[in-house]
């Protein structure tokens, strides 16, 4: 048994000795790689002019192609992009008759058929106004030639004579031919004016009905937790600037349609409750749709009236009242949060009416709202804590 034992003893010191050998080298080892890592030089790869410079093009080639896809892709791309923004701005809403228990399908229903039966009223009131314009039309264009052609007549630089707008007598057969093209021109707008339409509705009415299932398939593509939260936060985000803005918006323009109703009335114009629809209609559009609105307002005061000065009226009291409305009363409720450049507004104007026409004016200020909040959202600033006098 002694030796055993010995044996056993002397077995587990050769072990022992073994095992700290090895540990000792293993530990030297891990020295001398991180010693080499630490002394290894860095090795940068440095770019030159042409790889900056080829990267730019690259990045500029293919924000051309985008605009081109765009701008090709116009027919379908308007009315799912307005039911989109419909969509977020009604947000809001459905959320809270969901909240009732009105179940998601007859929530979409509901606001959908609501939106197209306001358009339908719409339609309908003007209507009436714009075809007694339509009529009136080559009167009011003579009128307006005779009332404006003495104040052209003196820009001499201009040449303006009244035969300038004088015109040979039309035959038969030129008549025909211009109402051929007129056909032409009046079908091939209309065709895909109807189209678009139909596509807006059933685009809001799905997206309406598949909102909350849209949100969740966009909150889980992404896989981190914190991109996930980014997610949530920039779509709540955007709704609510959406909902509370156009909420405030219709409001205050709705205001100030009544206004405008008031001044036609009491200015003499014609048809005073188209002038109320138009002032309502053209406010959403910042910066065009007032230049446009006073403008026609001052030639329909010049017509109507016989002294220049008395016809300018009304359209100097509706730009004092939208003035006094989009700088006075429109910031102190909506607050700093939600002003824009106003520059940079104008210009995202001037693009997508370039791009989709008068829809396209209507929603660059939607889509530059979503814009600014998701920059907003996405680089947060982190606020200056006051610090205590010491």
């Amino acid at each position: 048994m002694g030796i055993a034992n010995g044996i056993r003893k002397q077995a587990r010191k050769i072990a022992i000795e073994r095992e700290m050998r090895l540990s000792s080298w293993a530990n030297s080892l891990k020295a001398a790689t991180e010693q080499m890592e630490s002394t290894a030089p860095v090795r940068r790869v440095e770019k030159d002019g042409l790889d900056i410079v080829s990267a730019w093009a690259l990045i500029g080639i293919f924000l051309m192609l985008a605009i081109a896809g765009v701008y090709l892709m116009s027919t379908i791309l308007i009315p799912v992009t307005l039911a989109v923004v419909v969509g977020m701005i009604l947000g809001l809403l459905a959320e809270k008759l969901s909240k009732l228990g009105v179940p998601r399908i007859l929530n979409a229903v509901l606001l959908s058929s609501s939106v197209a039966l306001i358009i339908f009223i719409m339609i309908n009131s003007l209507a009436g106004p714009l075809s007694s314009l339509a009529k009136d039309g080559p009167d009011v264009v003579q009128q307006t030639i005779d009332r404006l052609m003495p104040f052209m007549q003196r820009i001499k630089w201009l040449h303006i004579t009244p035969q300038t707008f004088q015109s040979g007598p039309m035959s038969i057969g030129v008549l025909l031919d211009n109402t051929g093209s007129i056909l032409h021109v009046v079908t091939t707008n209309l065709t895909p004016a109807v189209v678009q339409g139909l596509v807006f509705f059933a685009a809001l009415l799905l997206f309406l009905a598949g909102r909350v299932h849209l949100r969740k398939t966009i909150i889980m593509a992404f896989s981190g937790r914190s991109e996930r939260l980014a997610a949530i936060r920039i779509i709540n985000a955007v709704e609510q600037v959406l909902g509370f803005y156009f909420a405030t918006a219709s409001l205050i323009y709705a205001g100030l349609g009544v206004i405008m109703t008031i001044i036609a009335y009491f200015g003499g114009l014609s048809v005073p409750a188209l002038w109320g629809v138009f002032a309502f209609l053209s406010s959403f559009v910042p910066f065009l749709g007032i230049t446009l609105m006073t403008f026609s307002v001052a030639i329909a005061g010049i017509l109507t009236h016989d002294s220049f000065l008395i016809g300018i009226v009304p359209a100097a009291a509706f730009f004092c009242v939208h003035a006094t409305m989009e700088n006075l009363i429109f910031p102190a409720i909506m607050g700093r949060q939600l002003e824009l450049n106003p520059f940079v507004v104008f210009v995202a104007i001037i693009f997508w009416t370039w791009m989709w026409g008068p829809v396209g004016a209507m929603l660059a200020l939607p889509l530059s709202l979503i814009v600014m909040t998701v920059i907003n959202e996405l680089f947060v600033e982190e606020k200056l804590q006051p610090q205590l006098p010491k």
